[in-house]
């Protein structure tokens, strides 16, 4: 802990922001006395160093190194403002945007639980716009900047630009890529494509856009589908319309259940072009944008679990992947709610239960802390015991000292 570096942003004057970096405490008490003393807007949370931060202007130049310090990565809605059809851009959300943010989370939780086999996972709402992911595990820790680099440029898609729309995924698809479209395929179609989300499929307007991106070898079967779509006889959902597309371009390249004669005239390279527009499609829409220099690394800071943010007053609450569908962003405790919560508790029950340790516990964030607290702080402790046990009985069983 007193080698760990806390970062404060104060404002000494409205508008004029101060950031305080390098700061150490030797114990919770004295952190807590200095947020106290400098009421800071925001807290970050850096590396933990070879020597105390604080003391980095006494040491030799070059002598303050980095040791450890969390993989983390951070999502922001503001990447997503070219897809966003629910009139949201820079720092505006709303629920159909927000789910965004599910969809990121589970891709990414699964390929690091999955692929690199790490354990301590927490997910954060930012406060504002996005999420934050911190993984805890020792061998997460410890990771060097290349090794971090390495890790966030395999989560890494490129999925084109402002002056390059267009972005070619490679064939066969990477095995991480299938289970990201297996997951958000279905929450694309439940979530971008009908009109209570970003309606890419609810209007004659807006599937024509869609059908217009499809590879040049197949606007016949994009034809077919804006005819069919356009009839007053079709009544098929948005959902249906993605599923009759789908098979309507497996058919033409001579795959899925109705594969008909391949035209002679479509090469290898246009039946895979077409074979991979539904996940360029999706992944265009849903697959996660990541701050990548944030993950990249060991001295880079990111906003403190638990802190509040200074825009919207909002807290940065644990998110559980398996219940973001029940988080509202705009239902968490915020600072004015607390204080509030803290006076209510006092009038009407005082000093009287015992049981209350701690202010937090009078107020909103008690069951969001209490269950971080019991689904990842505990075990990690006991993990981290687990190793420091094994160490102390390696090195006992190396002199011998049973």
């Amino acid at each position: 802990f007193p080698r760990r570096e806390f970062s404060m942003t104060i404002e000494p004057t409205p508008g004029n922001e101060v950031y305080i970096r390098y700061q150490s405490f030797l114990s919770q008490e004295e952190l807590t006395s200095a947020i106290m003393k400098r009421r800071p807007t925001k807290i970050d949370i850096g590396a933990v160093f070879n020597y105390p931060p604080k003391d980095n202007k006494s040491l030799p130049s070059g002598k303050l190194q980095t040791q450890e310090r969390e993989l983390v990565f951070d999502i922001d809605l503001t990447d997503y403002d070219g897809v966003r059809n629910c009139g949201c851009e820079g720092a505006k959300i709303c629920p159909r945007c927000w789910t965004f943010m599910g969809m990121a989370m589970e891709v990414m939780d699964e390929g690091l639980r999955q692929d690199f086999g790490f354990e301590h996972v927490a997910w954060f709402y930012s406060g504002r716009r996005g999420v934050h992911c911190w993984v805890c595990d020792d061998g997460a820790r410890k990771l060097t900047n290349e090794a971090r680099s390495a890790v966030a440029t395999y989560f890494e898609v490129n999925l084109g630009s402002d002056k390059n729309k267009g972005f070619r995924l490679s064939s066969p698809l990477h095995p991480m890529l299938s289970r990201a479209y297996k997951i958000l395929d279905p929450q694309f179609a439940a979530c971008v494509l009908p009109e209570e989300g970003h309606g890419l499929l609810a209007t004659p307007a807006s599937w024509t856009k869609l059908l217009l991106t499809l590879p040049e070898a197949a606007l016949s079967v994009a034809k077919k589908m804006g005819e069919r779509w356009g009839s007053t006889k079709d009544r098929s959902t948005p959902q249906e319309k993605w599923r009759e597309l789908k098979a309507a371009l497996m058919s033409f390249i001579g795959k899925g259940s109705n594969a008909k004669k391949v035209p002679k005239t479509l090469s290898n390279t246009d039946r895979i072009r077409i074979e991979q527009w539904p996940v360029e499609t999706v992944f265009k829409y849903t697959y996660p944008r990541l701050d990548i220099n944030v993950s990249k690394m060991q001295n880079h800071l990111l906003k403190s679990p638990f802190c509040v943010h200074p825009k919207t007053g909002r807290v940065c609450v644990p998110i559980e992947v398996d219940d973001f569908q029940t988080f509202d962003p705009f239902r968490v405790p915020t600072l004015a709610q607390l204080m509030r919560e803290l006076d209510e508790y006092e009038v009407e029950r005082g000093d009287k239960d015992e049981a209350v340790a701690y202010d937090w516990q009078k107020t909103s964030l008690k069951e969001p802390f209490e269950q971080f607290q019991k689904k990842f702080l505990v075990p990690l402790m006991n993990e981290e015991r687990r190793m420091q046990r094994e160490e102390r009985e390696r090195k006992a069983a190396i002199v011998g000292d049973f």
